[in-house]
């Protein structure tokens, strides 16, 4: 919703979902026109659009949230290693290389950071990925013990691949 929206709904009362539920499809059309219906339905969980399932694959991820917390980077680089293999096999699937890669780390205090670096080159080997993944964690130092990390993988390359095939001729 923009600013004026949201004014607007405050001073007619609404301030949570549920106060805007609580109010009738023609009061909110009277105030909202067009969009009062919009609001009614959302507030309800009735949306109408069109799903569209074939949508172009923006980037890939996979994370683990681990049942103790991390102190050790030694088990940190474990842990990527077995994400990074995932996130090879996620790329074969969808047939994808990539240029951006992103470690997320989330600490015990619950408090999240991501650090990415973006390469000069796509990429969907699993080597590669984890010697990006290192370079990121060895960045700076953790600031305390952590229970989830991630890895994610975007700037794709999903462009079908194609195969040229060149006639060379030699004088004999």
């Amino acid at each position: 919703m923009g600013k004026v929206t949201t004014e607007k709904m405050y001073q007619l009362g609404i301030f949570t979902g549920l106060d805007l539920k609580s109010k009738s499809l023609e009061f909110l059309e009277k105030h909202f026109g067009k969009s009062g219906n919009f609001y009614y339905n959302v507030v309800r969980g009735i949306h109408n659009s069109e799903v569209k399932s074939d949508r172009i694959t923006k980037s890939v991820a996979a994370e683990h949230t681990f049942d103790i917390n991390l102190s050790s980077e030694v088990f940190m680089i474990e842990q990527l290693e077995i994400i990074a293999t995932a996130l090879e096999k996620r790329l074969k699937n969808t047939n994808s290389q990539e240029k951006t890669i992103t470690l997320k780390i989330k600490y015990s205090d619950f408090t999240q950071q991501t650090r990415s670096k973006t390469l000069p080159y796509f990429i969907s080997d699993k080597g590669l990925i984890l010697e990006t993944v290192k370079e990121l964690l060895y960045q700076e130092r953790m600031k305390d013990s952590v229970r989830l990390l991630g890895i994610s993988l975007s700037n794709l390359n999903t462009e079908e691949k194609k195969t040229v095939v060149v006639q060379l001729k030699f004088d004999f």
